[in-house]
C-alpha cells in the first residue's frame, strides 16, 4: 500500500505567488502533522496545454501526471488568488476537465488570497459550490488571507496561522475516521 498523499493545487498564474506559498504551507503542514507525502502544483506547473485542452485527454505529458496526482490524492488543498470576486479562469478550466465523479468524497481544504477583506467570501460563494458540484468533502474551516497577512511572501498573521492550524486539525479527524471505517469494514 502506498503512502497516503496530500496534494496542493494553486490557481496562481504568476510566480512568485503568495497563493502558491500559502497552499504549499498548508499542504506541508498537513503532511508533517498527519504522516502524508506532499506535493504542490500551480497553473504554471500544468503548462501551456491547459489553455487549449477541451478534455483531460488533451493535456500534454507535463500536465497529465499532475492531474493523476490530484485525482489519486487522499487529501487536496486548493487555493486561488481572487480576481473580481472569484477564482482564476485557468483554475476553473483545470477542474472543468475533471470527471464530475472523480472527486466524490475526497477531503478538500479550501484556501484563497486577495488584496483585501472584501473578497473573503470567495471560499463560500465560489470555491465551496465548485467542489460541492463534485460531491467532494470540503472541510468546514476554509482559510482566506489578504496581502497584509504576508511579509515578503510568507504568511505571518497569527490569526490566519491559527485558522489554518484548525483546518489541518480537521483533516486529522477526517483521516482518523476514514481509517477507523476501513478497519471496521475489514
Amino acid at each position: 500500500m502506498s503512502n497516503p498523499t496530500v496534494v496542493g493545487f494553486s490557481g496562481n498564474i504568476a510566480r512568485p505567488s503568495k497563493t502558491r506559498a500559502f497552499v504549499d504551507f498548508v499542504t506541508r503542514d498537513i503532511a508533517a502533522r498527519h504522516g502524508l507525502s506532499a506535493s504542490t502544483y500551480d497553473i504554471e506547473d500544468v503548462g501551456p496545454s491547459l489553455g487549449t485542452a477541451r478534455w483531460a485527454r488533451d493535456l500534454d505529458s507535463q500536465a497529465q501526471p499532475i492531474l493523476a496526482q490530484i485525482l489519486s490524492a487522499d487529501v487536496l488543498v486548493v487555493g486561488s488568488p481572487t480576481y473580481k470576486g472569484s477564482y482564476t479562469g485557468l483554475f476553473k478550466h483545470f477542474f472543468d476537465l475533471i470527471d464530475p465523479a472523480a472527486l466524490r468524497g475526497k477531503p478538500i481544504l479550501l484556501t484563497a488570497t486577495g488584496g483585501g477583506e472584501r473578497h473573503a467570501l470567495i471560499v463560500e460563494h465560489q470555491l465551496r459550490p465548485l467542489f460541492g458540484f463534485f460531491e467532494a468533502f470540503t472541510l468546514p474551516t476554509a482559510v482566506y488571507a489578504t496581502d497584509k497577512d504576508f511579509t515578503d511572501g510568507v504568511l505571518r498573521s497569527e490569526a490566519i496561522l491559527k485558522r489554518a492550524a484548525q483546518a489541518v486539525d480537521e483533516i486529522g479527524f477526517v483521516l482518523a475516521n476514514r481509517s477507523a471505517g476501513r478497519v471496521a469494514a475489514e
